[in-house]
């Protein structure tokens, strides 16, 4: 049996320290990097379509059974009242304590089945739920192509960018039926049936296709030969990592699985391979002190208490008093051309930033400050091509929101962690400014109406 979280906490002496010098290198999408290059793969998605890889880097749990809505409904914070075949949410859960868990997208595709994609780590805790109450429903697993072998159950593509209707029409030889945001269809391509998704990853119109893997080369064929006309650009996996900091997504916030009611049962269920690594200047003993509410990163919206789940109570409270919200944080251009410049001078360097992504662990939190006193936390963080801006989306008190206002982010860790990617390094100072989430105006204002 593979070692568990409980084992490991014990082994490492805390959840802490387990994290913070995880042998788990940074996220890795393993599908090509770079086309042609990032910068004009991240334009693409803003000036013409942009079609990208999504079959390799998430893991699928199909959820089937009379009690798979039952299910979904008691662990999910989002109201299941309406939700019907053809339809996709983003599904969220917290801990009993109204501490997040994570967010995947799930799709209602058949009757009694489901297919939740995302990061594992909302999968592993719908699974566990599922496996250990009294719900009549089975489970397949399709893990990403980092840890599967074999091919892939489904592909998954994305057609992103403002000629994605007309290339959509040009590849089915058709019309395109209206479709609200998140709402599914099918198309035929090349005679092949093809379900959609209807969504904007980056702040542009989209789709999102899918089907048996046997028939994805011959519908990106297809796409490719249709999109000739239409700057279609093929994009890597440097680019697509960072189309969330348009979209102002937070991809891989710390799970809240390390404390609280019922969590040790589901430590001892949970594999410690599927747990990441934690980076970044936040350094407290208290795993605690890295948990988020779903208010502190723009999930409000989805929240709906017009039904019993998980947490409930606790979420009620933390909704009557929300302290913080999501921002993006524009970094001093000359901070991080300082830190960069750190690498050809004598001495010890800054912590390396890398392009056009700079997390260097799964869960990325580094400590925001006002006049030296903590404010919030960094998430995300790496450079917008289309808006010239080296960025990270951040959760900080509501005083300190407002656009304009002055911050500073401190970057690299102190004491330096055993991670893969954190060689010896110094930790600085990088002045930043607040900013809405999403960044984009386009996006802000057309996100959910593509």
């Amino acid at each position: 049996m593979p070692e568990s979280l409980a084992q490991a906490i014990t082994r490492a002496g805390s959840a802490v320290d387990l994290l913070r010098n995880a042998q788990a290198r940074p996220t890795v999408f393993p599908v090509t990097p770079e086309f042609s290059n990032w910068r004009s793969e991240q334009q693409s998605w803003r000036t013409s379509v942009a079609l990208l890889d999504q079959s390799h880097h998430m893991t699928d749990l199909f959820i089937t059974g009379p009690d798979a809505l039952r299910l979904l409904s008691d662990v999910g914070v989002n109201s299941f009242a309406k939700f019907q075949i053809d339809q996709a949410k983003q599904f969220i859960a917290v801990n009993h304590e109204g501490y997040l868990i994570g967010d995947a997208i799930l799709f209602y595709l058949a009757e009694q089945s489901f297919d939740l994609v995302g990061w594992h780590m909302v999968l592993d805790w719908v699974q566990y739920h599922g496996e250990t109450g009294d719900y009549d429903v089975s489970f397949e697993r399709d893990a990403s192509s980092i840890v599967r072998e074999g091919d892939p159950k489904l592909y998954r593509y994305e057609l992103q960018g403002p000629n994605a209707l007309a290339l959509m029409e040009k590849v089915t030889s058709a019309e395109v039926p209206a479709t609200r945001f998140f709402g599914m269809t099918t198309f035929t391509i090349d005679g092949v049936e093809v379900r959609s998704l209807r969504h904007g990853m980056a702040g542009q119109p989209g789709f999102e296709l899918f089907g048996p893997w046997a028939d994805g080369e011959r519908v990106r064929a297809a796409l490719i030969a249709a999109g000739a006309d239409l700057d279609l650009v093929l994009v890597g996996s440097k680019a697509y990592s960072s189309a969330n900091l348009e979209s102002a997504w937070v991809p891989s916030p710390l799970p809240a699985i390390f404390s609280g009611e019922g969590t040790q049962a589901y430590r001892e269920w949970l594999p410690v391979t599927r747990t990441g690594s934690l980076a970044g200047s936040l350094n407290s003993e208290d795993i605690e002190d890295y948990y988020i509410t779903p208010y502190d990163i723009g999930y409000g919206r989805s929240v709906a208490f017009d039904h019993d789940f998980i947490g409930r109570a606790a979420l009620e409270r933390h909704a009557a008093a929300q302290t913080r919200q999501k921002v993006t944080l524009v970094w001093n251009p000359e901070d991080v051309a300082s830190a960069a410049q750190s690498l050809l001078e004598p001495g010890l360097p800054v912590k390396y930033i890398d392009f056009p992504k700079a997390r260097y662990g799964q869960h990325q939190l580094d400590r925001v400050l006002v006049d030296g006193r903590d404010v919030g936390i960094s998430h995300d963080v790496g450079y917008i091509t289309n808006e010239h801006a080296f960025v990270s989306l951040a959760s900080i008190d509501n005083e300190y929101a407002t656009p304009g206002t002055e911050v500073e982010v401190i970057w690299g860790e102190e004491p330096n962690s055993h991670k893969p990617a954190v060689e010896k390094h110094r930790q600085v100072s990088m002045r930043a400014t607040v900013q809405p989430a999403p960044y984009s105006a386009f996006a802000r204002e057309n996100y959910r109406k593509s």
